[in-house]
């Protein structure tokens, strides 16, 4: 691990995090514990061994813990207690990339799980919710769900409860109208989105 030198909490901080895909690995880990062939599959143009490096350095430094999955034997990753306080510093991270997410994925590849960390960090400082709603989000490759209550709003998989509304729409389009950059009256005209079920709903989880 490489040192700076430097008496800065910047400096130090970057001497764990800073390396390339470590907070991308520190993602994957947010959204939920991994087992090493999950991180492989979250993590899109990884090699191997650097994750296994990455990993490793990233356990050194008290960041990640390895421990076993369920009652079984199989060894997942997870973030300590110290490595989960990164939340914040990513979700701001999140919401200062806003501008560059304009311009679409083109060819970047896209996960389903990585909007589970990216909804609710656009949202959370720019909504405000008065009433509890769960609305569904087709993405097209997944079904999830978005659950909006006073204390804040979380992201997953579908898991079959009553939904007030859905929206069908592609991810960058989600992830426009969750930042504010897109209005749902304009996705609506400009056919990006489609709603079923309460329309209000949905304006008031996305602020439209």
């Amino acid at each position: 691990m490489r040192s700076y030198g430097q008496y800065c909490g910047l400096a130090r901080s970057l001497e764990i995090v800073g390396d390339r895909w470590n907070l991308l690995i520190v993602r994957q880990l947010l959204v939920a514990p991994a087992r090493y062939r999950d991180l492989i599959d979250g993590l899109p143009g990884i090699a191997t061994n650097l994750l296994t490096d990455r990993l490793r350095d990233l356990e050194a430094a008290g960041v990640v813990e390895r421990r076993l999955a369920g009652a079984g034997s199989v060894v997942e990753y997870a973030l300590t207690p110290w490595g989960a306080e990164l939340r914040q510093p990513v979700e701001s991270l999140i919401r200062w990339s806003a501008p560059l997410m304009v311009r679409g994925p083109g060819g970047d590849s896209f996960r389903p799980e990585w909007l589970s960390l990216a909804v609710p960090a656009l949202l959370g400082t720019r909504v405000e919710v008065r009433a509890p709603a769960t609305v569904g989000l087709d993405i097209g490759v997944a079904a999830l769900q978005l659950q909006a209550t006073p204390s804040g709003f979380e992201v997953g998989p579908h898991d079959g409860r009553d939904l007030d509304a859905t929206v069908r729409a592609e991810p960058a389009c989600v992830l426009g109208l969750a930042s504010g950059a897109l209005t749902l009256n304009d996705a609506l005209a400009l056919g990006l989105v489609e709603i079923d079920g309460d329309e209000s709903v949905v304006r008031t989880v996305f602020a439209a």
